[in-house]
């Protein structure tokens, strides 16, 4: 299996925190020798492409027009270069719609012959404990929101019901737990299925 690392996130705001995520993953791809193809952080062709969802709920109707933009890009870039399939790491939490995402992918790939999205179940219990547990051994930035303006928005008004301090871009403290993945159990309770059912 050969992979590379395709990153294409203008969803993600602000720029400070784009920049954080992005060099996290190069890191990592440096670290591993894994190839990583940074392309461009289109962020008025996001918003422009989110124009009257502004308050659609996470997981609603934005989020599917989200994850459809990503993918087309993603699926032309793999379509250009001879990769036969693509996948996601948004597949892989608990906050997001796993069939959503797959759809979004499918849907994607289907644009072009002879290219598949990898449609997995990256969210059963074993998965989830390595992803914990591979985030602590590198010690990776943790994101204390999906990454648009509208679930930073979202998330903060719910904190704010909850007690819990605004999300953090950047720096040594986050507002909620730690600011880096340390510990896999510790960890894995700050987002865990009830956590997350609570949420939504």
């Amino acid at each position: 299996l050969h992979v590379t690392v395709f990153f294409y996130n203008p969803n993600i705001h602000p720029k400070k925190e784009y920049e954080i995520r992005k060099e996290e993953n190069k890191r990592f791809c440096v670290k591993r020798g894994v190839p990583f193809v940074d392309c461009d952080y289109d962020a008025d062709a996001w918003f422009a492409r989110m124009k009257g969802l502004e308050f659609e709920p996470e997981r609603g109707i934005r989020c599917t027009a989200c994850f459809d933009m990503r993918m087309e890009v993603t699926a032309l870039y793999a379509h250009e270069h001879g990769f036969e399939s693509f996948t996601t790491t948004n597949a892989a939490s608990r906050w997001k719609d796993l069939a959503q995402v797959n759809e979004s992918g499918r849907k994607a790939a289907a644009r072009y012959p002879g290219l598949s999205f990898w449609a997995g179940n990256w969210q059963t219990a074993a998965m989830t404990t390595r992803k914990y547990e591979i985030s602590a051994e590198e010690r990776f930035y943790k994101q204390e929101y999906c990454g648009c303006l509208y679930s930073l928005r979202d998330s903060n008004i719910w904190r704010q019901t909850q007690g819990i301090p605004p999300c953090k871009i950047g720096g040594d403290e986050a507002g909620l737990g730690s600011r880096y993945f340390e510990d896999p159990v510790a960890d894995a309770a700050e987002e865990s299925q009830e956590v997350v059912d609570g949420f939504f």
